[in-house]
């Protein structure tokens, strides 16, 4: 049981969780000002259970080209080994269950359209027949709907509107950030996916284009929250790191492409920065509120 529970433990990619948890809980907490039940239901879903769900289901239907990746093992990535692949997935499923129920009793067609649409981005990613991570430049937005999605869930289930410029200039900004860091990501696994007869955006236009195309992306990412007004804009610069990082590989090949695993770990980090960023934003916004 202890041994069980450390692999879904693992699997789940802990040092991800708020990666997830806190765009729900920021969205809903700066539309509805309120700490109530669905933010509390909402938060711990994408804090623990979403992740299990996601990564292992990633876990299990990766499990051979992880075989080859000298990443998985650690906080990167688990190795999840043939026996536990039954009980991740159902784990994923029952955990995560009665707090989708919740969402989608409580939640309005906004809402619940979004709640769809991002559980399902998270079974087509991994899940074989669909496999959205082996589909260039679809593999990158796919996995920047996992982090978009529930900010969009989170404001639509407090009564946002989506469609206002603001918000609407957020969204495609936290998108192009998460085109950029999954595009980024996928730099230094060219040699393990090619072995594997994966495809990805960085095996099909190569390291150095995808680590151009990321760069672009988090450019862009920056300009379009200054389209955002105060204080949204603030948050820019928290885009400058991403920029130097990603810079320094500008001119890297397909065979050095293991090179960027050095500023993939710093990215780990780096968005716990970004994130405290814009928690003191949304604070300062709430309590000004």
């Amino acid at each position: 049981m202890i041994e069980a529970i450390k692999q879904l433990f693992w699997s789940s990619r802990p040092i991800s969780w708020i990666n997830t948890a806190f765009p729900f809980a920021a969205a809903y907490w700066l539309v509805l000002g309120e700490l109530d039940l669905n933010f509390w239901v909402g938060t711990i879903f994408f804090l623990g259970p979403f992740n299990l769900l996601m990564y292992g289901i990633n876990d299990v239907f990766d499990y051979e080209s992880d075989l080859r990746n000298p990443r998985k093992g650690g906080i990167e990535g688990a190795l999840l080994a043939p026996k536990w692949h039954r009980l991740t997935i159902w784990a994923g499923i029952i955990t995560s269950a009665p707090f989708v129920l919740h969402l989608y009793v409580y939640g309005n067609l906004t809402s619940d359209f979004w709640t769809t649409v991002t559980l399902f981005t998270v079974v087509a990613y991994s899940v074989a027949g669909l496999r959205f991570k082996e589909r260039a430049f679809i593999d990158s937005f796919t996995s920047a709907s996992h982090f978009v999605g529930p900010m969009l869930i989170g404001a639509s289930l407090a009564g946002a509107n989506l469609l206002e410029p603001k918000f609407l200039m957020i969204t495609i900004a936290f998108t192009l950030w998460g085109v950029a860091s999954h595009a980024f990501g996928a730099v230094q696994d060219v040699k393990a996916d090619r072995e594997a007869g994966i495809s990805s955006i960085a095996t099909v236009i190569g390291a150095r284009a995808t680590v151009w195309f990321a760069f672009v992306a988090y450019l862009l990412a920056g300009v379009m929250v200054l389209f955002a007004g105060l204080p949204a804009a603030i948050s820019a610069i928290a885009a400058v790191p991403y920029l130097v990082i990603v810079s320094r590989h500008l001119n890297i090949t397909d065979e050095t492409c293991e090179d960027a695993n050095r500023g993939w770990k710093r990215f780990i980090w780096l968005n716990f920065f970004a994130g405290t960023i814009v928690f003191l934003l949304v604070n300062w916004v709430a309590t000004r509120g």
